[in-house]
Parts: structure tokens; sequence; C-alpha cells
């Protein structure tokens, strides 16, 4: 009696045509987000945990292609699968923002008066590199600073705040030897 029950819930149309595509859909959403987050990992150096996701992904990723392989004739796996793909990239990309691992590097060109950002950085233990430039039409004054990814937005809202019009790229360093990071320091965050 339990076979014949068993037998009816894995024939059945819901089961063939919901529930497959469904954990298919699933399993893409995180072999594909597990996969976003093996390539962050390798651009990071951090080979031991490039090592487990790959395992993971890819074990993944074999048991979603199984079930499509099972169901050949269903043509809801087959958009399970694509919007899965298509869904974890987003996933992925969601949860590697959050992560906010490793450092970057900002560089920022002032296009007015700078004195009052540099003092609230340098406040919040932002180590910065304070240069001397030429602009386009007259002098300026640059800002270097490698942070933490997770310190990012706390010091482009004060680049926001004091000077809208500054000039700035962020891009990621693979490493970085020595040099001196922002303690954290919550009870100065609420100051202005």
């Amino acid at each position: 009696m339990n076979q014949e029950w068993v037998s009816s819930i894995f024939n059945s149309d819901v089961f063939l045509y919901i529930i497959v595509p469904l954990l298919i859909f699933c399993a893409r959403i995180v072999d594909q987000s597990i996969g976003i987050l093996r390539i962050l990992f390798a651009t990071k150096g951090l080979k031991y945990l490039v090592l487990l996701a790959g395992f993971f992904e890819s074990l993944v990723w074999l048991l979603a292609v199984s079930q499509i392989m099972k169901h050949l004739d269903n043509v809801y796996c087959y958009f399970a699968f694509a919007a899965g793909f298509a869904v974890g990239n987003f996933t992925g990309m969601y949860i590697e923002q959050k992560l906010s691992i490793g450092s970057v590097i900002v560089r920022v060109v002032f296009q007015k008066d700078s004195s009052l950002t540099i003092k609230l950085l340098k406040r919040l233990k932002f180590r910065i590199t304070i240069v001397d430039a030429m602009g386009m039409e007259n002098d300026v004054k640059m800002i270097f600073a490698t942070i933490r990814r997770n310190d990012l937005k706390l010091f482009l809202r004060i680049l926001n705040k004091n000077n809208p019009t500054a000039f700035f790229t962020v891009e990621d360093v693979r490493m970085v030897k020595e040099g001196y990071f922002k303690k954290k320091n919550w009870l100065s965050l609420n100051k202005p």
C-alpha cells in the first residue's frame, strides 16, 4: 500500500510539472550563486574556498541536469533550468555585494574645497593619501584610500554629502601588503 502511494505521488502531474521544475529552478539558483562566489574567491586568492565551492557547485548542477535527463519530455524543466540560471546570477551578485570580501582602492578628485571631507575621513580613521594635482582648468586635490569593501558605503556617504561633485573611481584590490586600515569605532559613526 505504501509503495503504491509513493509511486502515485512521483508519477502525478503535480509532481512532474510543478515540483520537479521547481526543484530544478532552486538547484540552478544554488549552483549559479555558488559559481559567482567561487569566482570571487578565486580573484581574492582564497584557494580552499574555491575548492569547496567548486565541489558543491558541480554537485548541485549535476543533480539538476540529471532531473532534466529523466524528464526530457517536460518542457517546464527546460524553462526552470534557464530561469534558475538567470535568478542564480542575480542572487550570486547580491550575496557577493553583501559579503564585501576584500579591499578596494578609492581615487577621488575634488572639484571644490575638500578640507571638511578630508577632516571627516581622518576623524573616522580612514587612512588617505592626499596629492596636489593639476586639473583641466585649475589646481585640484586628489586623495587615494585603500579600504575594506565593507567600509566603502560610509566612505562614499561622507564624500557624497560634503563633495557631491567630486569625481571618484573604485577598483577591487587583489592583495594589500602592510599599510593602515580603519579600525572599527562605532561611537564615531554617529558624529558628523
